[in-house]
């Protein structure tokens, strides 16, 4: 219908226009690997702590994940000593002893932003000081002169009337400090992971005032939980998708990969599922120990390129088999795509045959594709041309495909990545 390309570009009007956030945010946080482990006693290594920050720091400007992207330091929760004689928050001295804009300058050095965390309500998930009406001004401008560059604002103990007040209130704190500092809202997330439509979130509003948002539950370190956050995601996409696109995500929670709960198989699938997502990605696990192998999959440079493509539009699922074979598809510039065949079979590999056609290409272009995990490449695609691709249980293959030339001309398409 003809109201769609008006409403999206209305969407593009409103939007948060603090410049930031073109691409989907990457980087390092702190909270599924590490929680709120405070015990510095008994767990010097893996507490949340000046130091477990400054090792992450070390990790991703010298093992290669800055110079791929990856320049967000985290801090999640747990964070929080207290609040001063003045009411300004202040780290826990005993983890922070240097304090929070001493970890943001050591950062910087790095070439990496940091991240900090708060919450609108009372207390923290985790029980410490929150951020209440009366403190957002003040809490914002102490970010501003710890220099943070980002914040991410949660939602447990907030209340129906404390959120649609809240967030805004922080979006226009943070602008006012004059300090660049993206944010990630938790709004979403806190109306019980309800439909889009059933909630008292306006999505556009939420472009208007955050850079990312969480919508759905925390992710745990399963296979079961990252199914669950990719079903709310398909059921709703028609409502998601729209409301994504440069300096406006929505935020599906962090990689697994490198902790626990996958397999091999799973954290592939998970990484270009994300991918395909336009999500921010955020690895949460212990860089000084990761294996080669998650290390590669995370550190894939042909699916950063995806992940943050210019255009910033989110994909979504084209197609669900019988076989229990999704097709997930994510348009790019250049007239390629991003292609994401999924398998949720949980017995041997499946051979899936398709062709362009069956997901909807009608063109008459040839394409090549070249396969993300292989590195090899598929070439003569014409619209109708069967392929074949093989799938192993609870995995994925994805494709980058990108046009050759237009059928029945010898001009070929020029395709500079």
């Amino acid at each position: 219908p003809p109201t769609v390309p008006l409403l999206a570009l209305v969407g593009q009007v409103l939007v948060l226009e603090n410049g930031l956030l073109r691409r989907p945010p990457m980087g390092w946080l702190a909270w599924e690997r590490f929680r709120c482990n405070i015990d510095c006693e008994e767990d010097p290594e893996n507490c949340i702590s000046e130091r477990l920050f400054m090792e992450m720091a070390d990790r991703l400007a010298q093992d290669g994940w800055r110079d791929l992207g990856y320049t967000y330091l985290n801090i999640d929760d747990c964070w929080i000593g207290g609040r001063d004689a003045k009411g300004r928050l202040m780290p826990s001295p005993k983890r922070f002893p240097n304090g929070i804009a001493f970890l943001a300058d050591y950062a910087h050095s790095l070439g990496l932003q940091l991240g900090i965390y708060e919450d609108l309500g009372n207390f923290t998930c985790m029980g410490f000081p929150g951020t209440t009406l009366d403190k957002v001004v003040q809490d914002a401008q102490t970010f501003a002169e710890w220099k943070v560059d980002m914040l991410k604002l949660d939602g447990c103990y907030s209340t129906p009337e404390n959120g649609p007040r809240g967030y805004p209130m922080m979006a226009a704190a943070l602008n006012a400090t004059g300090r660049p500092i993206a944010f990630s809202c938790s709004w979403p997330a806190y109306e019980g992971g309800l439909p889009p439509q059933d909630t008292q979130v306006n999505y556009s509003q939420l472009a208007e005032i955050c850079n990312l948002w969480r919508n759905y539950d925390d992710i745990q370190d399963s296979w079961s939980s990252v199914l669950s956050i990719l079903d709310w995601f398909v059921d709703h996409q028609d409502i998601l998708q729209p409301v994504a696109g440069p300096g406006h995500w929505n935020d599906p929670d962090m990689l697994l990969i490198g902790n626990f709960g996958l397999s091999f198989e799973q954290a592939r699938a998970q990484m270009a599922l994300w991918t395909v997502l336009a999500a921010p990605l955020f690895i949460s696990t212990d860089l000084r120990t990761i294996s080669a192998q998650n290390m590669d999959i995370l550190q894939n440079p042909l699916m950063i390129k995806i992940n943050q493509d210019p255009l910033g539009i989110q994909g979504r699922r084209i197609l669900k088999e019988k076989s229990l074979i999704e097709v997930f598809l994510r348009p790019l510039d250049n007239n390629a795509y991003a292609l994401v065949f999924f398998s949720r079979r949980t017995d041997m590999p499946y051979r899936f045959h398709c062709s362009l056609s069956q997901l909807n290409f009608t063109s008459s272009i040839l394409y090549e594709a070249q396969d993300v995990y292989t590195g090899g490449v598929i070439s003569g695609l014409r619209t109708e041309t069967i392929f074949t691709v093989i799938i192993n249980p609870t995995g994925v293959v994805m494709w980058y495909l990108y046009p050759v030339r237009q059928l029945g001309t010898r001009t070929s398409m020029n395709h500079n990545w």
